[in-house]
């Protein structure tokens, strides 16, 4: 099983001292939370997706515990929904989501079908406290509230959306003091300069850490538990050329789908404690 975390690779340009680059540690998940990611409840199509995305390994690098309060910040179909929700409901925690702020016609019908996916697991995901984020709606939970803000693969959206500052600044607001902020994105090409708008999904490492400390917060640790080295980041469209979307169709599907899921970084940043 791949359950191991690294030193954050050194950036470019002085980007990040070395004192900064801390080892987040190589726990073993929580049992109940290993039991809410094997939940029979959760989607197929889902579970497919765990051997790519380790999910309870992941938590625990961002230090995840059944009595927090937790952030997930643009759900998507709900992945991780139906992970977080079962875990913090039978451990007292409280949930709150971010969904896309309304406007743009493809991301209202998500929201629609992320609302109606989880009404239906109400009871086994319990209270979901509903916020949005988006350009000027920045409210993702009340400040100095969370523990843990979570997103995954939402940065280059933001970035394309032009709204990336604010989205890591509502993270800073959000959280407590000593707080944590957990990053997974895809990892863009360090030879090759950042597009600001990753039109391509892709979002460099460096460029990432820069944002982050730009709204206030320090790197305390990394993981490579998603890192996928057969991903040459130059595809005809992208990251979306490779699963889960498959963009191509059955052009040279069975070529996309043995390279598997992007190549992802994941980082944890803290919100300074005093």
């Amino acid at each position: 099983m791949k359950n191991r975390i690294s030193r954050l690779r050194l950036l470019p340009a002085g980007m990040l001292a070395l004192g900064a680059c801390l080892i987040a540690s190589a726990a073993t998940p929580d049992p109940a939370l290993t039991a809410a990611v094997a939940d029979p409840g959760r989607t197929a199509t889902f579970v497919a997706r765990d051997k790519a995305r380790h999910p309870a390994e992941e938590l625990t690098v961002f230090g995840i515990k059944p009595n927090m309060t937790v952030v997930e910040l643009w759900p998507g179909g709900g992945y991780w929904t139906e992970i977080l929700g079962a875990y913090l409901a039978k451990g007292g925690g409280t949930y709150y989501v971010a969904l896309n702020a309304p406007g743009d016609a493809e991301e209202d019908q998500g929201v629609a079908r992320w609302r109606s996916r989880m009404a239906a697991e109400k009871d086994r995901l319990g209270t979901i406290h509903e916020t949005m984020l988006g350009a000027g709606h920045v409210d993702i939970a009340p400040p100095g509230s969370a523990d843990l803000v979570l997103t995954f693969r939402n940065l280059h959206n933001w970035m394309d959306g032009g709204f990336a500052d604010q989205a890591l600044a509502a993270c800073f607001t959000a959280l407590k003091p000593g707080g944590i902020l957990g990053i997974e994105e895809h990892r863009g090409r360090n030879d090759k300069p950042q597009d600001p708008k990753a039109k391509d999904g892709y979002v460099r490492q460096d460029y990432t850490v820069a944002l982050a400390k730009k709204a206030g917060f320090v790197l305390v640790g990394s993981s490579e538990i998603n890192a996928n080295p057969k991903d040459t980041k130059d595809w005809v469209d992208g990251v979306w050329t490779l699963p889960p979307t498959l963009s191509q169709g059955d052009k040279d599907r069975d070529r996309y789908v043995a390279i598997g899921e992007a190549d992802n970084f994941v980082l944890k940043f803290q919100k300074p404690k005093h």
